[in-house]
This record gives C-alpha cells, sequence and structure tokens, in this order.
C-alpha cells in the first residue's frame, strides 16, 4: 500500500514538474489570400513562412521556445482581413504579426494593428500610402512602390530606349507606381509618348491597338497577371513591335509564362527575388522549397521566408517577444535577409534593398539585372 502510495506521489510529481517547465510556443500571426483572385500570392507567402518555421527549431528554437504559425485565408478581401487580424490579436493572442499581401489589403489589416499598438511586418506590400499614415507599428520589407520601376527604367535607359508607353490599372499600389515611374523617366530623359490607365478588360484590345499606334521603344504596364495575359496576346494581334515589353508584378509569376508558353518570350518583369539570384542562402532555399512543395519557389515564398528571418533576427536582438523591444529592432536593425539586404527609414519604408529585373528566356525566367547578380544578358531589342 505505502508502495503503490509512494509510486502515485511520484507519478504526480514528475507531471507537475513536467506542467511546470512546459514552454509555450511564440506564436506568430498572419492572414493570406488562399482563395480569391491573390491564391497564388498569398500561398506561397504562407507556404515560405512555414519553410522558415520549419527551420528554427534546429537554430536552437527562438529564445528557447518553439515557433507557432497561426494562419488563416483572407479570401484577397480587405475587410476580411481586418477582421482576422482583430481574431488574431484579440482571440488568437499571438505575439506577433506578419501582413498579407497586397497594398489594398495591407492599408486594411495595418490599420487594426495599429490601433492595438501591435508591431507588424508587412510582405507583398509597397504603396507609399501605407508608410505615409504615420504608424509606428508597420515596417515593411518590400521595395516602395515609388521606386518599384526603377530597375526596368534605369535598363532600357542604358540600352538606348527614347520613348515609353505606359498603361496601368486602378488600385492603391499602381496609384503609388506611376508617379514614381514619371520621375525616374524625366528624371533619365526618357519620353513618356502613352500614359493611361485601364481598369476594363473589355477594352484591352482597343488599349493594344493605341499602344501600337504609339510605336515607343518601351511598354511598361504595372497590372496584375489576367490583365497582363490578355494584353500580351491584345498586342501579338495588334502588331506592337516594342523593342521592349515590362510588367510590374505579372511577368515575374510562373503562371505567366504557363498560360503564355510561346509568347512570353523576351517579356521582361520586375521582381523582389529570383531563385538564380546570387545571394547567400538563394540556391539551398530553392533547392530545399521545391523539395518540399514539388516546384520552384517565386518571388512570393522568398517573401514569406524573409519575413520569418526578419522576425527572428528582431526577436533575437531584443531578446523577447515584448512589443516595444521587437519594434524598435525592426526599425533600427540591419539584417541580411534572403531577400537582400532589411533596413527601414523612421517611417517604415523599406530603404536597404532595389527590386531586380527579370526576362523570360528559353521559357524560364532569367534574372538579367544588375549585372552584378546576374544569371543572364538582357535581350534588347526583343523579337515581339
Amino acid at each position: 500500500m505505502i508502495r503503490k502510495l509512494l509510486l502515485t506521489l511520484s507519478t504526480l510529481a514528475l507531471t507537475m514538474a513536467a506542467g511546470a517547465f512546459a514552454v509555450e510556443p511564440i506564436r506568430i500571426g498572419t492572414a493570406q489570400s488562399l482563395s480569391g483572385s491573390l491564391t497564388e500570392f498569398g500561398t506561397n507567402q504562407v507556404r515560405g513562412l512555414q519553410m522558415w518555421v520549419g527551420d528554427v527549431t534546429p537554430r536552437g528554437e527562438l529564445l528557447g521556445r518553439p515557433v507557432e504559425l497561426v494562419h488563416y485565408d483572407d479570401a484577397s478581401d480587405p475587410a476580411t482581413s481586418a477582421e482576422l487580424y482583430r481574431k488574431l490579436i484579440e482571440q488568437d493572442k499571438v505575439d506577433l504579426l506578419i501582413g498579407p499581401y497586397s497594398s489594398d489589403i495591407t492599408m486594411a489589416a495595418s490599420q487594426v494593428a495599429e490601433e492595438h499598438d501591435f508591431p507588424m511586418l508587412t510582405l507583398g506590400a509597397s504603396a507609399d500610402a501605407i508608410w505615409n499614415q504615420g504608424f509606428r507599428n508597420i515596417v515593411g520589407l518590400d521595395t516602395p512602390s515609388t521606386r518599384y520601376m526603377d530597375i526596368a527604367i534605369e535598363s532600357a535607359v542604358a540600352q538606348g530606349a527614347q520613348t515609353m508607353a505606359l498603361v496601368y490599372g486602378e488600385t492603391d499600389f499602381t496609384r503609388d507606381v506611376v508617379p514614381g515611374v514619371h520621375s525616374k523617366a524625366k528624371e533619365l530623359g526618357l519620353q513618356i509618348v502613352l500614359d493611361e490607365s485601364a481598369s476594363d478588360l473589355d477594352a484591352i484590345p482597343a488599349m493594344a491597338r493605341r499602344l501600337a499606334k504609339a510605336n515607343a521603344d518601351v511598354i511598361m504596364v504595372i497590372a496584375y497577371i489576367e490583365g497582363a495575359v490578355d494584353l500580351v496576346k491584345a498586342l501579338k494581334q495588334s502588331g506592337a513591335i516594342p523593342k521592349m515589353l515590362v510588367f510590374g508584378v505579372a511577368a515575374s509569376l510562373a503562371e505567366f509564362g504557363q498560360m503564355l508558353p510561346e509568347d512570353a518570350e523576351g517579356v521582361t518583369g520586375v521582381t523582389q527575388w529570383l531563385r538564380g539570384i546570387r545571394l547567400p542562402g538563394a540556391q539551398d532555399f530553392a533547392y530545399r522549397y521545391r523539395k518540399l512543395y514539388g516546384y520552384n519557389p517565386g518571388a512570393y515564398a522568398a517573401l514569406g521566408y524573409s519575413g520569418g528571418q526578419v522576425i527572428e533576427a528582431a526577436v533575437r536582438l531584443a531578446g523577447t517577444t515584448d512589443h516595444a523591444g521587437v519594434r524598435d529592432q525592426l526599425h533600427s536593425m540591419t539584417f541580411n535577409s534572403l531577400l537582400g539586404i532589411y533596413k527601414v527609414d523612421a517611417d517604415g519604408r523599406q530603404v536597404g534593398k532595389s527590386n531586380y529585373l527579370l526576362q523570360w528566356q528559353g521559357k524560364d525566367r532569367r534574372l538579367v539585372k544588375p549585372d552584378v547578380l546576374a544569371e543572364s544578358t538582357l535581350v534588347y531589342p526583343i523579337a515581339f
């Protein structure tokens, strides 16, 4: 009887001790577009984040605690995103936040984070309107929209381009990108001969005809995937012969080449990252991502993984998940992530890196600018 009682007490003591030493995970909250029009972007950002979570434990966890990713589907909708970030903060009690994809959705989420004085690292969002709100809790990983297309304009001018036609959709992102394009083109002496917004997909054939008539050296299009694919097809039919056709966002996606198996050749795009880039860790990340998910990663997977790296660095430097400490590090630190240098200005705007230029060559995306990181040479003029 006494032996049985002692065994029971020993078991109880061990159970209590295990409970006393149980370590609560650091919970990272995010909402991403896993359905709706932005599914490809959100899915890849989540997968990049999940891969980072899987890499934290072999590095000794984070402050001795495991990391847990709590994520939801915002259905590519700003209002839904705002509700989910409120849930992450108020109900799920997450420790830290990582932002969604797209400037429009991030605007909605950022207001919830700031309302709760909760630091949030944004991923695929670059509209200057986000950083012009005067919020102290929102810091960005993506290149700001006012500098988003700089590398494309610089590359075109270096090749001898003198004229450009500009077409863009109507979003928070494009409303900020376009003034930056105007400014850089004026600075470098590139004349804009056509400057139009195109919000109606049904108007694309007529737009293509106007672009062909403008006969500019460069056609620049700031649009998402649906409009971009339709416009390339319409341009082919219109008889346009640009020396350079460049897209913001759309041409960086693998889906762009899949939807345009032949017509993508020679098209250039601006991207935050490409697997062939000559940056530390890029090849290892690309190999492991493909092994894990069955396809090559693009910029948005790299954004997700880099977001995890930046949060990890901020927490390690702060030595805590306390919001004030993490916020201070996110604002002050300089960190070499998978994307390149992370550094923000006083408003939280990314200033450490610029975008890169890719070109579709031989049915694949090749990094062509800047030269120091390029894996291939920019073809100019293209055989359109």
